[in-house]
C-alpha cells in the first residue's frame, strides 16, 4: 500500500444530503414532481446531464435546466452552513500521513467547487494531487479522474485504495484497477454495492491502520 485517493462530495463534506433536500424542494414547488431519494442517489457521482436526463424521464416532461439550477444554486446557498466534514476523515488524513501514504483525490465536480471547500475547511494540504471534471474529458463512471490521479502520485492502481461513496464512483475506481472501500452516506446508503473490498458507516467505525490490516491478505493476493 502506498497511497490512498479519496473522493469528494458525500464522502469528505457531505454535500450529497444536502443536495438531494435542495433538489427536491425545487422539484415540488417548481414542478409539483415529487423526487425520491432512490432516484437521486443513483446519479451521484457522475455528472449533472445525467442528473437532468434523469428528472426530465422521471417527471414525464421537458424541464427548464437555467430555472432548476438557478433555484437550486440560491436555495444551496442558504443551506452551505450546515455542511461539515464526515467523521473520521480526519483522522484518515492525518494517519495516511504518518504512515508515509501518498494521498489523492479523484472528484467529478469542478476545480472551483473542490477547492473552495478543501480550503473552507482547511484540509487542502492533505492532497498531492487533485483531479476533477476540469482535467478530464469524461467523469465517473469512466476511470479517467482514477487513472490521472494515480500517474500524478507515480503509483501502481495495485498500490492503491479508493474511498468512494457512491456506484458511479466505485465503477470508476474498479475500472481504473483500484481497490475501493465504500463509505456511503445517508442518500447513497440504499444503494446496491457490488465489487467493493469493504464498506463502512463512516470512517469513524475503524481507524486506518487497522482496516489496512483486515485488508494486507486482499493486497497481497492482487499482486
Amino acid at each position: 500500500m502506498k497511497a490512498i485517493v479519496f473522493d469528494f462530495d458525500g464522502l469528505v463534506v457531505d454535500t450529497e444530503s444536502v443536495w438531494f433536500e435542495v433538489f427536491q424542494e425545487v422539484m415540488r414547488s417548481e414542478y409539483e414532481f415529487d423526487f425520491k431519494i432512490e432516484d437521486f442517489s443513483i446519479c451521484i457521482g457522475t455528472s449533472d446531464d445525467f442528473l437532468f436526463e434523469r428528472l426530465s424521464h422521471l417527471a414525464d416532461r421537458e424541464l427548464d435546466r437555467s430555472l432548476i439550477k438557478e433555484k437550486t444554486r440560491e436555495l444551496y446557498e442558504t443551506k452551505m452552513i450546515e455542511l461539515s466534514i464526515r467523521d473520521g476523515v480526519i483522522d484518515y488524513l492525518e494517519t495516511a500521513k504518518r504512515l508515509g501514504l501518498k494521498i489523492g483525490l479523484a472528484s467529478s465536480s469542478s476545480k472551483a467547487w473542490v477547492e473552495g471547500l478543501l480550503n473552507r475547511f482547511q484540509i487542502r494540504e492533505y492532497f498531492e494531487v487533485i483531479k476533477t471534471s476540469d482535467d478530464v474529458k469524461r467523469v465517473k463512471p469512466d476511470p479517467e479522474l482514477y487513472l490521472q490521479a494515480i500517474q500524478g502520485l507515480g503509483v501502481l492502481c495495485h498500490e492503491a485504495v479508493a474511498f468512494e461513496d457512491s456506484k458511479n464512483g466505485l465503477i470508476a475506481a474498479k475500472e481504473a484497477g483500484l481497490f475501493c472501500v465504500i463509505v456511503p452516506n445517508p442518500v447513497t446508503s440504499l444503494l446496491d454495492f457490488n465489487g467493493h473490498l469493504y464498506r463502512l458507516s463512516s470512517m469513524a467505525e475503524i481507524g486506518l491502520n487497522e482496516l489496512l490490516i483486515l485488508l494486507k491478505d486482499k493486497f497481497e493476493t492482487k499482486e
